[in-house]
């Protein structure tokens, strides 16, 4: 089992690395956070009104608290959409291109295949996780925060922490794309956990919903009990469960 699960996930490896498609999202999630985090600090410099209105409290904090609230603020609706986008590439392609009935010949359980996509996906995030991290880092150097502000550079580490708690809360679009057999149903799902995250965020009780609480707690600690963000695996667990479910049960006529 251990094998035929090492060998799925190479293959799973290979496949999303010969599409490019998961390096092109890495590539715009880094470099599209980046840019906007540098626009809006140059943007609240000059005291752009419409740029503070939206950093809220985060307008009046500087050095690294401040860089790493910025880049939270935006990875926290930004990386839900990229990481649900890719979700729904790895498992709704399959159904899009026509390659999945060749998995049903394959001497490899199509439970295990699912997880094998969830590890690759996992991996994946993690790297975009310390690659941001390091990004930011060379930005708050340049803008020189390494001498103004050396004791904020532990700030730093709620962004791949951030990061990855994200990615674990879009399993649920690998689970739609499947049983919806496409990409769209999964990306379709990925808006609608925004829109539920958005809604529990308004409504004051975010710090306890794990869709919201990773945000929260990257733009303002303070704020969000750290025991909330335990409670974000249970959603990657639960669906990584019926993902390999609806794997296991699919069916070449349907």
């Amino acid at each position: 089992m251990s094998a035929l699960f090492g060998t799925a996930v190479a293959v799973e490896a290979q496949k999303a690395l010969a599409s490019r498609v998961m390096i092109s999202i890495a590539a715009l999630v880094v470099g599209g956070i980046a840019v906007l985090s540098v626009g809006m600090l140059l943007g609240a410099a000059t005291g752009d009104e419409q740029i503070l209105a939206k950093m809220g409290p985060l307008a009046g904090v500087g050095g690294w608290a401040g860089l790493v609230g910025v880049v939270a603020q935006i990875t926290a609706a930004g990386g839900v959409v990229a990481f649900g986008v890719a979700l729904s590439w790895m498992f709704g392609r399959e159904f899009a291109d026509g390659t999945v009935g060749g998995l049903f010949a394959l001497p490899v359980r199509r439970s295990t295949i699912a997880l094998a996509k969830l590890t690759v996906y996992f991996m994946w995030a993690v790297g975009v996780a310390i690659l941001l991290a390091a990004v930011v880092a060379v930005i708050g150097l340049a803008l020189g925060y390494g001498s103004t502000d050396a004791t904020g550079l532990g700030e730093l580490v709620r962004i791949p922490v951030l990061v990855v708690l994200t990615a674990l809360l879009c399993v649920p679009a690998a689970w739609v794309a499947t049983i919806g057999r496409g990409l769209l149903p999964g990306i379709g799902a990925t808006v609608v956990l925004v829109v539920i995250a958005q809604v529990f965020a308004v409504i004051g009780i975010g710090e306890w919903v794990p869709l919201v609480a990773p945000a929260l707690w990257a733009i303002t600690p303070d704020a969000v009990p750290v025991a909330s963000l335990f409670l974000v695996p249970s959603v990657p667990l639960a669906f990584g469960v019926l993902c390999a479910l609806a794997w296991s049960r699919l069916q070449l006529d349907r």
